[in-house]
């Protein structure tokens, strides 16, 4: 099986990283992580955060990056930032509601995703789409995450957030199995039926050696991305 570098997702820090995003950093160095994927830039430079990252020994595995961020108006300063941090994968973290009430909306929100991955291939960027819990509730029919990933091409990456699909019904395997190639980062994000997101890896009901298995087989895995969102724990 293929090793697999682990990286934080720091929204899991989101507060700490506002207040102080370099010793964030350096702590998450500290603990051992490889990399980081961020959710925010705590209104920094890509230039200091870089600077950072080097002085950490850490690679930027990710951004969650705003669909508006994407858009005509926002897409070169996008690129450029994105580029600056070293970072290959730009992933949308959520659609805003109003454009995907229905399938066909979902059918076109998974076509706009596909140009987008022209559009990025051309920087030498990624796109990929990252769930919660609405994609696995079903809708005119059929499950926004198959309408949106049977419609998408095999280079939009399927962030599968473990904790979140778990929470909306679905099981982890069975949406690797189904997709395989196309996890190419994965969001280790602990989940459980009797307490939710409170319980850490390993703690909860998630068959972790089933989804690591699969992701070092078939999922075509290049990054997991720990997160954790709950306050249970500092």
């Amino acid at each position: 099986m293929a090793k697999v570098p682990i990286a934080l997702e720091l929204y899991s820090v989101r507060n700490e990283f506002t207040n102080d995003p370099r010793g964030t950093l350096k702590a998450v160095a500290e603990m051992g992580y490889d990399g980081v994927e961020f959710a925010g830039y705590a209104n920094k430079t890509a230039e200091e955060l870089k600077g950072w990252l080097d002085e950490f020994g850490l690679i930027c595995c990710g951004t969650h990056t705003g669909l508006n961020l994407v858009d005509d108006e926002h897409f070169d300063a996008t690129v450029a930032f994105n580029k600056t941090l070293g970072n290959p994968y730009v992933i949308i973290p959520g659609i805003p509601g109003h454009l995907i009430k229905t399938r066909a909306d979902w059918q076109n929100m998974a076509k706009r995703f596909n140009d987008l991955s022209d559009k990025l291939a051309k920087h030498g960027l990624m796109t990929g789409y990252h769930n919660h819990h609405i994609e696995f509730q079903p809708l005119d029919g059929e499950l926004p995450w198959d309408t949106f990933f049977g419609n998408t091409k095999k280079e939009v990456i399927m962030q599968l957030d473990t904790g979140n699909a778990y929470h909306g019904g679905a099981e982890t395997l069975p949406i690797l199995q189904k997709y395989p190639g196309r996890a190419t980062t994965v969001h280790l994000k602990p989940y459980s039926k009797s307490q939710g997101f409170k319980p850490i890896i390993g703690e909860d009901d998630i068959p972790w050696g089933d989804v690591f298995s699969a992701c070092e087989t078939i999922g075509g895995t290049k990054w997991y991305i720990v997160e954790y969102e709950s306050d249970a724990y500092p």
